[in-house]
């Protein structure tokens, strides 16, 4: 039996919350709408680029987002020590290049994990919080967890709408 990325229930964000209620569920929302893009999908389809010269796949953005998730909940703003998922000084974007020998299943379920370690970082977390960022020069820019929020949520928000074109493109469903 073929794996095929399974079926995703997308909840509505909430449309009067307090702040961190808010934002967890707009984050939880574009969570969501990517597998909801991905949702029926086989592993062949899932690794099927958008258009060249892109190599973009939506196995591609589901990795990425794994690794985004832990770079900035976990790594960052609750200073877990933890090593890249895909991404390795000889392929620094693997989590989007490195799909053609991946498993789906795999690491859709890592995305999972991932989400869910995610929540349990930030769940000790204030809004306020505060860490460094430090950048490959040497500066340092401080930022808080209200930062991480906002950013994840334009993080999907972007990656999102690259997964619409690439779903239209590999069996024309279109949506929201």
């Amino acid at each position: 039996m073929t794996w095929r990325a399974p079926e995703i229930t997308r909840t509505t964000e909430p449309y009067v919350a307090d702040e961190r209620t808010m934002l967890e569920g707009w984050l939880d929302y574009h969570r969501q709408t990517l597998l909801m893009k991905c949702a029926g999908l086989t592993a062949e389809q899932l690794k099927t680029p958008s258009v060249e010269p892109s190599g973009l796949t939506l196995l591609g953005l589901v990795r990425h987002m794994a690794e985004v998730e832990r770079w900035w909940f976990r790594i960052r703003a609750a200073g877990q020590q933890l090593d890249d998922l895909y991404c390795t000084e000889a392929s620094p974007d693997g989590d989007l290049d490195d799909v053609a020998d991946a498993d789906p299943e795999a690491d859709f379920a890592t995305f999972a994990a991932e989400v869910g370690a995610a929540r349990a970082a930030a769940a000790g977390l204030s809004l306020d919080d505060t860490f460094l960022r430090r950048r490959r020069e040497g500066s340092a820019d401080e930022m808080n967890v209200r930062w991480v929020y906002v950013h994840m949520i334009e993080e999907y928000a972007r990656h999102n709408g690259h997964a619409d074109l690439i779903r239209e493109r590999i069996d024309g469903v279109t949506g929201d």
